[in-house]
Parts: C-alpha cells; sequence; structure tokens
C-alpha cells in the first residue's frame, strides 16, 4: 500500500509538473516530509566568497531555479545528505536549476578539500558564508538547512536537517519549480 501511495503522489507531482505549479503534498508524501512552503520571500543581496577569493550573490542565480544548502564540515548529517546533493546536480542542474551548497562558519579550506573528497563531490562548487553572514540574514540557526529559490530569486520551500536529494521526489519537486 505504501508503494502506491508514493508513486500515485509521484505520478499526480509530475502531472503537475506539466501545469508549471508545485505538488507540494507530493513532495511531502514521496519523502520530503520536513520540507515546508514558505510565502514567497525575496533573499538577501548578502555576499560569500569561493577559495579563490572570488565574490559572489544569490543574485548571480537569477532567472534559475536555486536549491541553496547550508552545510559544514562538521555536521554529520550534512555528510549523509552532500552526496544526494551533488546527483541532483549532475543529472538536473544546467541552464534552469542549480544546487548552491554554501559551507557556513568555520571550515577550513584543508577540512573542506577532505570532507568534498571522502563524500565524493564532484559536481557542487565550493562556496563559503565564513562568517554566516547570508546564513545569519537567512535564519539558519543549525545545519544542514536547504532553501528552494524561484527564478525570481524569491524563498519558496524550506528543509531543516537532512533529506535525500537525489530521490524522485526531490526530482519530480525540481522538474516542477522548473517547469514553463
Amino acid at each position: 500500500m505504501r508503494w502506491l501511495v508514493l508513486y500515485t503522489a509521484l505520478g499526480i507531482g509530475a502531472n503537475a509538473a506539466l501545469a508549471g505549479e508545485i505538488d507540494w503534498q507530493a513532495a511531502h508524501d514521496g519523502g520530503l516530509a520536513k520540507l515546508a512552503q514558505t510565502t514567497p520571500t525575496p533573499v538577501p543581496a548578502t555576499a560569500f566568497t569561493d577559495p579563490e577569493g572570488g565574490t559572489h550573490s544569490l543574485a548571480d542565480y537569477r532567472g534559475k531555479v536555486v536549491l541553496l544548502n547550508f552545510w559544514a564540515t562538521w555536521c554529520a548529517p550534512c555528510r549523509e545528505e552532500m552526496p544526494s546533493l551533488d546527483a541532483l546536480q549532475a543529472e538536473l542542474g544546467g541552464e534552469d536549476f542549480q544546487v548552491v551548497a554554501i559551507a557556513a562558519g568555520h571550515n577550513p579550506p584543508p577540512a573542506i578539500t577532505k570532507f568534498l573528497t571522502e563524500a565524493g563531490i564532484r559536481n557542487l562548487p565550493v562556496l563559503l558564508d565564513p562568517r554566516q553572514g547570508l546564513a545569519r540574514e537567512m535564519g539558519v540557526l543549525g545545519m544542514p538547512v536547504t532553501v528552494l529559490i524561484d527564478r525570481d530569486g524569491n524563498e519558496i520551500a524550506r528543509l531543516i536537517g537532512g533529506a535525500d536529494w537525489a530521490s524522485e521526489a526531490s526530482k519530480t519537486l525540481i522538474r516542477q519549480a522548473t517547469a514553463p
């Protein structure tokens, strides 16, 4: 019965994707139970960096749907979740969608390199928020936290804690969010 409910929810979600709307209930029923839809809210323009000292902001991704993830090298749930974010980016990342994973707080570069190597991460850029400026402005109190951002730069959903972002429910959610 559980599988029937899952496949029915995913099927309904796939049909909703054709209409350009997100089926939040199907995402919830399909394994993203902690995903909470939020009132569309503009994301802050707070800068974050990369290891080479380049400066970035979420405005750089305007026009794309973004799955923004705050993580840390010392975070056990982050270690479990990161490979699924990497797989999601490998499969669906491109013109319409980007996983933006940001190491927030004190994460020394050697620790980041070790973390990403051990986790087999190959498809995500290394981005940093060492003073947690963006994380604080977005109300991140612990990690991991993942935020779904629409093409217009508005937060539309948030998941606190880890998730399997390579699951069919997650991929359906992203396909719905990127549908025209």
